[in-house]
C-alpha cells in the first residue's frame, strides 16, 4: 500500500461516518460521538497551543487510560506535535531517563505524582507539568473546559514525527522509537483492508493505551475504519463477555484468551455475534489456538509487529489461521530471514534473524544516530533481532528472540536493564535474569543471583529492593541463588541452560 503524505489526524477521520454516531462507550455507559471526539481534541489541541507546544514539541504522557486519555493522543497529533507515552508502571527513576532525553514541552501525569515529577532535575525545561486521573479529571480537562472545539489542524508532511515510543534497551538505555505520520497511517490502512474492518465494527478494547498495541493497532484502525469502541479500563473476563453479544471484534494478548477460556460460561453462544479475535504482543501457545477454536467455532488470528515496525504479518483473514505461526506479511511489507552474520537469505525452514522494509517501518531512534544505523541494513531493510523462519507454505515462524528478549505479559523486558538493578544491591556479585513459560504472562521473568562471600541477601530482599526501582512488568516472579553462573569457554553466561533448568517453574503441579 502507498504512502500517503497526509496529516495522521486528518486521515484518521477520513472515513467519518455520520457525526452522530458514538465511536466509544466505556463500561459505565458513558458515549461519546465523532463529533464530540473531534470537539474534545480541538479543546486538547488549544489548550497544548497556549502552553507553549509547538509543531514537533513533545508532550509526555504517563496517565490512566480514559476516553479523556484518548482525546489527548488524538488532539496532541492535531496539534501537530509528537505524542508520547508512557507505562504507568514507570518508576520515577525511569521518568527521569525519558524526560531528559525526549525534552518534552508539556507532561501530563496523575495528579498523585505531579509535584514529584514537577521536582525532577529533568523535568526543568518542562514548560509545563499537567495532570489527568482515571476519571479524566486534572488540571489538564479544567484547561480544556475553558477552550474552544475549533482547531485548524496543523498540517504536516508524510516523513514527520507523530509520536516516539521507547522500547527497552539490551544495555539499559531504552530507545525512543520515531513513529512518522506515514508509518502510522499506512498501517491504519493496511489493517483496515486485511482485517475487513468497516463502520458496522464493535472493537472491545480492554488493552492499555499507552503501548503500541492499544494505541495503534487497535485505536487508529477503529477510527479509520469509521467503527466504535467499547473503551475498557483494563481487561476482565466478565465484563469483556457481557459485552461479547453488542461487539463484532476483539484485540488482545494470549493472557486474554487463557482467561476466557477458564470461565464457564464463555461458550459458543456467547461467542456467535463476533466476528474477529486477535492475538498479539506475544507468542499465542498452538495449545490455546486449538483449545479456544474447540470451545467457540472462531480460529484467532495471531499476528506479529514490533514498536519499530508496526504491524508486520498476519494470518490471513481469510484461509487457514496456522497455530504456531504469525501468517504471511502484509501488503506492503518485505520481509525475509538472513543469516545475522552475512545478511544472506536462509532457505526455505532454516532459522535466521527477521528484517523487514516497507512504509510502517519507523524512522529511527531518538537521538541515537549511530544506534539507528547499525539497526538498519544498507537496503533499507530493518534488522529485528527476531529469529524466525519462513515455511514451505510461506508462514513466518517466530522461533525466538536474539538478544534475550523477554515479552512478559505483552510487555517487552531487557534482561540487561533488570540485572543492573539487582547487581546494584548490598552483596550482590552478580545476577541473570530471563524469561521461562508462564501460563498466565507467556514468559515469567525470573533471577538467578550470585552472593558476594558472606552476604546473607534473601530472595525477599531482592525482590523488594526493585518495587520502586523498575516497572512491576520488569519485576523478577523469583530470585534463586547460585554459587556461580553457566559460562561458556569464552566467559559468556549460559542463559539457555538457566532456562532449562527452570524451565517448568510456573507449570501448574500435575502438569507434564
Amino acid at each position: 500500500m502507498a504512502m500517503t503524505d497526509e496529516t495522521l489526524y486528518t486521515r484518521l477521520f477520513s472515513n467519518q461516518p455520520d457525526a452522530d454516531k458514538v465511536f466509544l462507550e466505556t463500561a459505565e455507559g458513558r458515549a461519546l460521538t465523532y463529533a464530540e471526539i473531534q470537539a474534545g481534541a480541538g479543546r486538547v489541541a488549544n489548550a497544548l497551543v497556549r502552553l507553549g507546544v509547538k509543531p514537533g514539541d513533545r508532550v509526555a504522557v504517563q496517565v490512566e487510560k480514559s476516553p479523556e486519555a484518548l482525546l489527548l493522543y488524538l488532539g496532541t497529533i492535531r496539534a501537530g506535535a509528537v505524542y508520547l507515552p508512557l507505562n504507568t508502571g514507570y518508576t520515577l527513576a525511569e521518568l527521569a531517563y525519558f524526560l531528559g532525553d525526549a525534552e518534552p514541552t508539556v507532561v501530563v501525569c496523575d495528579p498523585e505524582v505531579r509535584d514529584e515529577i514537577a521536582r525532577l532535575p529533568e523535568a526543568k525545561a518542562v514548560a509545563s507539568v499537567e495532570t489527568l486521573d482515571a476519571a479524566g479529571q486534572g488540571s489538564l480537562a479544567d484547561r480544556m473546559e475553558k477552550e474552544s472545539e475549533a482547531f485548524q489542524t496543523v498540517p504536516r508532511a508524510g516523513d514527520d514525527l507523530a509520536a516516539i515510543l521507547y522500547t527497552s534497551g539490551t544495555t539499559g538505555r531504552s530507545k525512543g522509537a520515531m513513529l512518522t505520520q506515514s508509518n502510522l497511517t499506512s498501517n491504519a490502512e493496511t489493517l483496515v483492508e486485511s482485517w475487513h474492518f468497516t463502520a458496522d465494527d464493535v472493537l472491545i478494547h480492554a488493552l492499555p493505551f499507552f503501548h503500541t498495541h492499544g494505541l495503534f493497532v487497535a485505536t487508529n484502525t477503529l477510527l479509520m475504519a469509521g467503527g466504535s469502541l467499547f473503551f475498557l479500563p483494563k481487561f476482565d473476563a466478565g465484563t469483556v463477555i457481557d459485552l461479547m453479544p453488542r461487539a463484532t471484534a476483539l484485540m488482545g494478548v494470549p493472557t486474554y484468551y487463557t482467561r476466557l477460556l477458564a470461565q464457564e460460561f464463555f461458550t459458543h453462544d456467547v461467542t456467535e455475534g463476533m466476528r474477529l479475535f486477535i492475538s498479539g504482543s506475544a507468542p499465542l501457545l498452538a495449545e490455546t489456538h486449538q483449545a479456544f477454536s474447540a470451545r467457540t467455532g472462531h480460529a484467532i488470528l495471531e499476528r506479529y509487529g514490533m514498536t519499530e515496525i508496526n504491524m508486520t504479518t498476519s494470518n490471513p483473514y481469510e484461509g487457514e489461521r496456522r497455530p504456531g505461526t504469525v501468517g504471511f506479511p502484509l501488503p506492503g511489507t518485505e520481509l525475509r530471514v538472513v543469516d545475522l552474520e552475512t545478511g544472506n537469505p536462509v532457505a526455505t525452514d532454516e532459522v535466521g534473524v527477521i528484517e523487514v522494509r516497507g512504509p510502517h517501518v519507523f524512522k529511527g531512534y531518538w537521538n541515537m544516530p549511530e544506534k539507528t544505523a547499525t539497526e538498519f541494513r544498507a537496503d533499507g531493510f530493518f534488522i529485528t533481532g527476531d529469529l524466525g523462519k519462513i515455511d514451505g507454505d510461506g508462514y513466518v515462524h517466530i522461533v525466538g528472540r536474539d538478544k534475550d528478549l523477554i515479552i512478559s505479559g505483552g510487555f517487552n523486558v531487557y534482561p540487561k536493564e533488570v540485572e543492573s538493578e539487582i547487581d546494584a544491591l548490598e552483596g550482590v556479585a552478580e545476577s541473570a535474569v530471563f524469561g521461562v513459560p508462564h501460563p498466565d504472562f507467556g514468559e515469567g521473568v525470573t533471577a538467578v543471583v550470585v552472593r558476594n562471600t558472606g552476604a546473607h541477601v534473601s530472595e525477599e530482599q531482592v525482590l523488594n529492593a526493585l518495587k520502586d526501582r523498575l516497572a512491576r512488568y520488569k519485576q523478577p516472579k523469583r530470585a534463586f541463588f547460585v554459587d556461580e553462573l553457566p559460562r561458556n569457554t569464552m566467559g559468556k553466561i549460559q542463559k539457555n541452560i538457566l532456562r532449562e533448568t527452570y524451565d517448568r517453574l510456573y507449570q501448574p503441579a500435575g502438569q507434564d
